[in-house]
C-alpha cells in the first residue's frame, strides 16, 4: 500500500446527530442504561435471577464505566419486593455462656423482643424488691433465722450447763469462746489456780479438755448450720420469686405464642431468674430508684442483641461494603477492658455485611477485598459452607491465646457481586481454583460502544439522564454534538465511544460551571470548549515544561533540515488521566560487524520488554530483506537520545528501521518530517496507540518554532480511523501548512522521509552490504597470513 496524504476533512469524525433531532437535552427521554451494554445487562440480569449455589457475580470493566449505576438498576427492577426477611439475634446460652445460641424470628420481632425482655428486667427489679419487704416474707424469712439460731444457742446453752456441774464456766469473748475453771461461782485467776494442789490443777484441766472437744463440735457445725440457712432462705426467695416471676413471663409469652422458639427462651429465662433471685435485689444502702436504673444495663444475660433489624427494609437487601475487612465481612466479637482484664459476652458480637445482606446482595470490590488479609478467604469459606462463622482474625491466624466466645453460626443466603477491573478478574480466576466454583457469572462491561447513528442519539439520551442526574443545566445540540466528538476522542478512535461515564460526568459538570459563569440557560459549545480548554490548561504544566527544553534546544529535536541516520520519534506520555505527545530524537549507527543491532536502552536497563521485541523484529526485517542469502556483516546501535526514563512500546520501529537504512545506506533523512509506527518482520506498518496526542505534540513544537508548510508527521493507515485531531491541526492542514501522511509498508515510509524510492534504497543496502562483505573478507586473509 502506497502513502497518502490526508485531507483535513479525513482527520477528524464529526458526530451525525441531525439538526432536527432536538434543541436541547431538556426535550430528550432520560435513559436508564447506557449504551453498549448489551452483554453485561444480560449477565446480569441473569446472574441475579438464578438461584443455585455457585452463581454469583463478577462484575468486571474498566473504572468509570457505570458498573456500580447499571448493577443497581437490574437490582431494583428484578430483586423480589415480597421476600420474607428475618431478624437474626444472638440470646445467652444460660448452660453454657461461651456459645451464645441464635435466634431467627420474623423480621421486626427481634426489635420488639429487646425491648420486652429489658422490659422485663425493669419490672423484676421493681417487682421483687417489694415482694422481699411484704411482712409474710420477712416472718418466714425471720422465722428459718430463728430457728437455726435458738438449735445453735441450744447446743451452747446445753454445753454451758454441763460445764458449770464440773465448775466450769463457758464464757464468750470478741474473740469466740473459751473455759475457766469456777470456785463458788467466780472465775478462778491465774494466782489462785497456781496455788492449787498438782492432783487438783490436772483434775480440771482434764475437764477442760474434755469440754473443749465438745465445745469444738458445736462451733464445728455453725457452717453447716448457716449453709442450711441459707438453702431454706433461697428456696424461700426462689418460691417467692416463682410467683411474680412466672406472672410477668406469662405476660410476654402470650405475645409470642406464634414462636415457639422465643417460648422456648423465655422459660429458660424464667427459671434462670428464679434461680438467681438475688440479682435483683438491691444492696445495703441503695434507694429502689437508684437500683432500678443502675442496674438495668448490667443484667446481660437476660438481653437481646439484635444482630440484624430487618423492620424497615423492604425487599430484598442490598449492602455495599466499601471496607471488606475480614470482621467486616464475617462480624466480631468486641471486647471491654475492665481493671486490665479484657471481658466480653454475646451482647458485644458485631454483625458483618454478610449479616446485613443476608437474604439479599452484597457487594464488594475485589481490589479493596484483596488488600486485606484473609478478607477473601473469610468470604470464600462463608460461600463454601453456606453459612457465616464469627472467627477473630486472630483465631484464624492461630495466634489467639485467650478463651473467646464462640457463637453459633448465621444460615446464609446471600448473592455475592465482585466489582472491579478485568485484570483482577483474569488474576483470581488464574491463581485460585476456587474462584470459579463460586463466581460463575461474569458480567464483562465494555469501555467503548460502536458510534452508529443509533448510538450517537443513545448517547445524547445518556447525557441528557446525567445531566438530571446531576442537576445541571441542558446542553444545547451543538454542546451535545462536541461531547460526543470528544467522547470518540476518549476512545481513540472516531467510530467508537467511550463509555466512561466518571469522566463524561466531570466535563459535563465543568461545562455547567462555565454555562452559569457566563448567565447562560443552556451549556452551549462554547462552554464545552471552554472546558476542555481549561481541563488541558490545569494539566499542562509538565507538557510545557518539557516543550520549553525542545524550544530552547536543551534537548535536541530538530524540524528543519536533513542528516543521516537521525529520524524524529513520537512518544507519548501518560500522566494521571492526561497524556500528552513528546518528539524524541531516534539516532542509528551502522558499522562492520556480525549483524547484531544493539538496542542501547535495554542495554542499560531502560528499554521495557516491547520495545526490545521491537528492536528484535526490525533485525530480523533487515536480515531476511537485505541478506537473506549471505551473512549480513555489520553491528548497529539504536537509542532514544537524551532519554534518562524508561522506554516501552514498538510505537517507534518504523522510525528506528528508517534510521538503520539511513545509516547503512547514508542516505539523509528530512527533519522536518516525525513518524510513529511499529512494524512486523514483513515490512508492514502496524497500528499504534495514542496517535492523537502524537501527531498534536509535534504539530505544537512545529508551530511554537514557525510553520513552513513541509513539516508533517507518518503515521500507520491503519490509524486513519483514530484520528479526532484538535482543530488547530485540522486548520493547518486544510492550509497546507502541515502534512499528515498514513503509510502501509516501511518502504513508505523511507520514501517519505528520504525522499527515495524503495528499489533505489534497497540497492544502496545491498550495495553497502557486499562492500562491508568484502570488507570482511579482506580482513579475514589478512588475520591467515599472519597466522
Amino acid at each position: 500500500m502506497a502513502y497518502k496524504e490526508l485531507s483535513g476533512d479525513e482527520l477528524y469524525t464529526s458526530c451525525r446527530l441531525q439538526d432536527d433531532a432536538f434543541d436541547s437535552t431538556a426535550e430528550l427521554e432520560p435513559m436508564a442504561q447506557p449504551p453498549g451494554q448489551r452483554r453485561a445487562l444480560e449477565a446480569l440480569q441473569f446472574g441475579v435471577d438464578i438461584k443455585e449455589p455457585g452463581f454469583n457475580l463478577f462484575a468486571l470493566g474498566a473504572s468509570g464505566v457505570g458498573k456500580r449505576a447499571l448493577l443497581m438498576s437490574v437490582l431494583n427492577a428484578r430483586a423480589d419486593k415480597d421476600v420474607e426477611l428475618f431478624d437474626w439475634c444472638y440470646i445467652s446460652n444460660f448452660s453454657n455462656p461461651q456459645q451464645p445460641r441464635l435466634l431467627k424470628l420474623t423480621a421486626g420481632v427481634g426489635r420488639e423482643l429487646s425491648k420486652d425482655m429489658l422490659q422485663l428486667v425493669e419490672d423484676l427489679l421493681t417487682a421483687l424488691p417489694t415482694s422481699f419487704q411484704e411482712e409474710d416474707y420477712r416472718s418466714r424469712r425471720q422465722e428459718i433465722e430463728d430457728e437455726v439460731s435458738e438449735t445453735y444457742e441450744q447446743d451452747f446453752r446445753k454445753l454451758g450447763e454441763e460445764a458449770q456441774n464440773q465448775g466450769i464456766a463457758l464464757l464468750r469473748t470478741p474473740a469466740g469462746y473459751t473455759l475457766a475453771p469456777t470456785r463458788d461461782g467466780a472465775i478462778v485467776t491465774p494466782e489462785e489456780f497456781a496455788k492449787l494442789t498438782e492432783e487438783e490443777r490436772a483434775e480440771i484441766e482434764k475437764k477442760i479438755a474434755d469440754l473443749q472437744v465438745e465445745l469444738q463440735r458445736v462451733v464445728s457445725q455453725l457452717p453447716m448450720m448457716r449453709r442450711e440457712t441459707a438453702h431454706r432462705i433461697k428456696a424461700l426467695n426462689q418460691e417467692i420469686t416463682r410467683l411474680t416471676v412466672e406472672q410477668f413471663v406469662a405476660l410476654h409469652c402470650s405475645r409470642y405464642e406464634a414462636h415457639p422458639e422465643i417460648i422456648d427462651y423465655l422459660g429458660e429465662v424464667k427459671e434462670y431468674a428464679i434461680e438467681n433471685a438475688e440479682d435483683f435485689l438491691p444492696p445495703d444502702g441503695e434507694t429502689e430508684v437508684d437500683h432500678v436504673k443502675q442496674r438495668a444495663k448490667h443484667f446481660s444475660a437476660f438481653q437481646v442483641n439484635v444482630l440484624v433489624d430487618n423492620k424497615d427494609v423492604q425487599g430484598e437487601p442490598v449492602v455495599f461494603e466499601d471496607n471488606p475487612t475480614y470482621q467486616n465481612l464475617v462480624g466480631r466479637v468486641e471486647y471491654v477492658s475492665q481493671m486490665g482484664t479484657l471481658l466480653t459476652d454475646f451482647t458485644l458480637i458485631r454483625a458483618g455485611a454478610l449479616h446485613r445482606a443476608n437474604g439479599g446482595y452484597l457487594i464488594v470490590d475485589a481490589a479493596n477485598l484483596l488488600r486485606h488479609i484473609y478478607a477473601w478467604e473469610g468470604l470464600k469459606q462463608s460461600l463454601k459452607s453456606g453459612e457465616i462463622k464469627i472467627t477473630s482474625l486472630q483465631e484464624m491466624l492461630s495466634l489467639n491465646s485467650t478463651i473467646s466466645l464462640q457463637p453459633e453460626s448465621v444460615p446464609m443466603q446471600v448473592k455475592v457481586v465482585l466489582v472491579g477491573e478485568p485484570w483482577i478478574y483474569y488474576l483470581m480466576d488464574h491463581y485460585d481454583p476456587e474462584f470459579r466454583q463460586h463466581f460463575r457469572v461474569a458480567a464483562d462491561f465494555s469501555a467503548e460502544t460502536q458510534a452508529s447513528d443509533e448510538n450517537q442519539l443513545s448517547f445524547a439520551r445518556m447525557i441528557a439522564s446525567l445531566v438530571q442526574d446531576n442537576n445541571l443545566q441542558a446542553l444545547d445540540i451543538e454542546a451535545v454534538r462536541r461531547v460526543i466528538e470528544q467522547s470518540a476522542r476518549a476512545a481513540e478512535d472516531g467510530e467508537k465511544l467511550s463509555l466512561d461515564l466518571d469522566r463524561l460526568t466531570g466535563l459535563l459538570q465543568e461545562a455547567n460551571y462555565w454555562a452559569k459563569a457566563d448567565g447562560s440557560e443552556l451549556v452551549r459549545l462554547q462552554h464545552v470548549e471552554k472546558a476542555l480548554d481549561a481541563a488541558e490548561d490545569r494539566h499542562g504544566k509538565m507538557r510545557e515544561l518539557m516543550g520549553e527544553q525542545i524550544l530552547r534546544e536543551i534537548k535536541l529535536v530538530a524540524t528543519q533540515g536533513q542528516q543521516s541516520g537521525q529520524v524524529n520519534g513520537l512518544s507519548v506520555l501518560q500522566l494521571g488521566q492526561h497524556s500528552f505527545g513528546l518528539p524524541s530524537r531516534i539516532t542509528a549507527t551502522a558499522r562492520l560487524g556480525r549483524g547484531k543491532v544493539i538496542d542501547i536502552e535495554r542495554e542499560s536497563k531502560l528499554g521495557g520488554d516491547i520495545h526490545s521485541k521491537g528492536v528484535l523484529i526490525l533485525s530480523a526485517y533487515l536480515a531476511n530483506r537485505y541478506a537473506s542469502e549471505q551473512p549480513l556483516p555489520l553491528s548497529a546501535s539504536l537509542v532514544f537520545e537524551q532519554s534518562y526514563g524508561g522506554v516501552d512500546g514498538d510505537s517507534a520501529t518504523c522510525a528506528e528501521v528508517c534510521a538503520l537504512l539511513s545509516a547503512i545506506t547514508g542516505i539523509p533523512i528530512k527533519q522536518n518530517l516525525a513518524v510513529t509506527g511499529s512494524m512486523n518482520q514483513m515490512g508492514e506498518v502496524q497500528a499504534i496507540g495514542g496517535v492523537n496526542e502524537k501527531i498534536e505534540g509535534y504539530f505544537d513544537l512545529c508551530d511554537a518554532r514557525g510553520l513552513t508548510g513541509d513539516q508533517g508527521v507518518i503515521i500507520p493507515a491503519a490509524n486513519q480511523v483514530h484520528l479526532m485531531l484538535a482543530k488547530r491541526v485540522r486548520e493547518a492542514v486544510a492550509a497546507g501548512r502541515f502534512a499528515i501522511y498514513t503509510a502501509g509498508h516501511v518502504d513508505d515510509v523511507m520514501t517519505l522521509l528520504s525522499g527515495v524510492e524503495a528499489p533505489e534504497v534497497e540497492d544502496q543496502v545491498k550495495q553497502r552490504i557486499t562492500e562491508l562483505l568484502d570488507v570482511q573478507k579482506s580482513l579475514e586473509a589478512s588475520g591467515d597470513e599472519k597466522d
